[in-house]
C-alpha cells in the first residue's frame, strides 16, 4: 500500500478545527464552573447576612477599634 499523502493545507485545516473544538469545550466548562461558583456565592450570602454581622468601630474617646453590633 502506498503512503497516504495529505496536503499541508488540509493538515492545517484539520489542526485548526481541532483547536476550535477544544477551545469551545474549554469555554463551555469555564462558563459552567462560573455558574456553579455564582450559585455557591448566593447561598453563602443568604446564610450570612452582612447587616447582621458585627463591625469594627473606632471609639472616638480612645481611638481604639472595637467590635460593635449593629
Amino acid at each position: 500500500m502506498p503512503p497516504l499523502f495529505i496536503p499541508p493545507l488540509i493538515k492545517v485545516a484539520l489542526g485548526a478545527a481541532g483547536v476550535a473544538a477544544v477551545a469551545h469545550w474549554v469555554a463551555r466548562e469555564v462558563r459552567r464552573a462560573g455558574q456553579e461558583i455564582d450559585q455557591i456565592k448566593v447561598r453563602t450570602t443568604d446564610r450570612f447576612r452582612r447587616d447582621t454581622l458585627p463591625t469594627l468601630r473606632r471609639d472616638p474617646a480612645t481611638g481604639i477599634w472595637r467590635i460593635r453590633d449593629k
